[in-house]
């Protein structure tokens, strides 16, 4: 193919609908044993009526399982589910414990994707004074990243006590997250480069001599939103900047995707979001060990596990419910 971009979207389309095929053929499969163990019992032969309700139980248990997975196979893919993802992290009411408690999101997500698998890379981050981050930017790539880490943006509340209270008081603080899958270069070509403002400026923080000597840190401006993005992570104003054109395709597209699924969202009322940032999707409570879900009041007791990077009993009930949601709209 010309278009590598293409070949990939066609080859895991190609994959998605052979999963459905080989899981489609065993549901078929199952109907039809279900049918024939069902004609043993009414056959007048009492040991192969007993084979036959062992079977059928068996059946019986399988048959709405795949069925309904051959259900979700039918929901059209989100286009972006298997493009690399970009997280930022910003700490919010709560202060210095915001900060911390952004530190702690990152390393969850750092676990997680460690895990899986995936490789992190960091695009810009502001620590704060007590080894936390004001703001945290990070790319991962990977397969599935963004279809599996799209539900997490929104608000992130956290309850405990911060290691700076002396009284021993239940704190709350939030920071938001904000994912953003990739754009691909055929999105790129889309943005005005007249549209953009391009400042380079001395970075601050942590890195080395270079810091405060040379112009590598670069801020963009994109004109027509307002949107602002710096990159200062690297040493050379070359790879920032590039850096920071990435992160501003992703916050574009992102903006308007956003836009676009609220408009849907009034219409069929979703119930699972993937762009709001002010919406308060999840508390976790330090003294309960509790995680909760607001979007579907799911609450899980092992936030000791879950902030260490153990996603995925939250992760897979936030698909399945999303997959619900569009199936039922599928059906008005």
């Amino acid at each position: 193919f010309e278009n590598p971009q293409k070949a990939r979207e066609l080859s895991r389309e190609y994959s998605r609908l052979k999963e459905l095929v080989t899981t489609g053929s065993a549901y078929l499969k199952v109907v039809s044993e279900l049918t024939d163990n069902r004609a043993l019992i009414e056959s007048g032969d009492p040991e192969m009526a007993e084979l036959a309700r062992d079977e059928i139980a068996r059946l019986e248990a399988e048959e709405p399982k795949l069925g309904k997975q051959v259900q979700f196979g039918l929901v059209p893919p989100d286009p972006s589910d298997s493009r690399n993802t970009i997280i930022e992290i910003r700490a919010g009411a709560g202060g210095s414990e915001s900060a911390l408690f952004a530190a702690d999101l990152y390393r969850m997500y750092s676990r997680y994707c460690e895990a899986r698998g995936w490789k992190t890379e960091t695009m810009d981050s502001n620590p704060s004074d007590l080894g936390g981050f004001k703001e945290i930017i990070f790319q991962i790539s990977g397969e599935d990243v963004f279809k599996r880490l799209k539900y997490e943006s929104g608000v992130h509340r956290v309850q405990r006590v911060p290691a700076t209270e002396a009284q021993g008081r239940i704190h709350t603080s939030a920071c938001t997250v904000a994912i953003m899958p990739e754009v691909d270069e055929v999105e790129a070509q889309e943005i005005n480069p007249a549209d953009l403002k391009v400042d380079t400026y001395r970075a601050s923080g942590a890195g080395g001599q270079h810091v405060n000597k040379t112009d590598s840190a670069v801020r963009v401006t994109h004109l027509p939103t307002g949107v602002v993005v710096e990159c200062q992570d690297e040493r050379s104003q070359h790879k920032n900047r590039s850096r920071a054109m990435a992160l501003m395709k992703a916050k574009l597209l992102a903006a308007e995707t956003a836009k676009r699924e609220s408009e849907v969202a009034r219409d069929r009322k979703l119930q699972v979001g993937t762009g709001d940032r002010s919406e308060k999707i999840r508390t976790y409570n330090f003294p309960q060990n509790r995680v909760t879900d607001h979007r579907m009041e799911l609450t899980l007791y092992n936030l000791s596990n879950f902030i260490d990077g153990d996603l995925d009993p939250m992760l897979d009930p936030l698909m399945n419910h999303d997959l619900e949601t569009k199936l039922a709209a599928l059906k008005t």
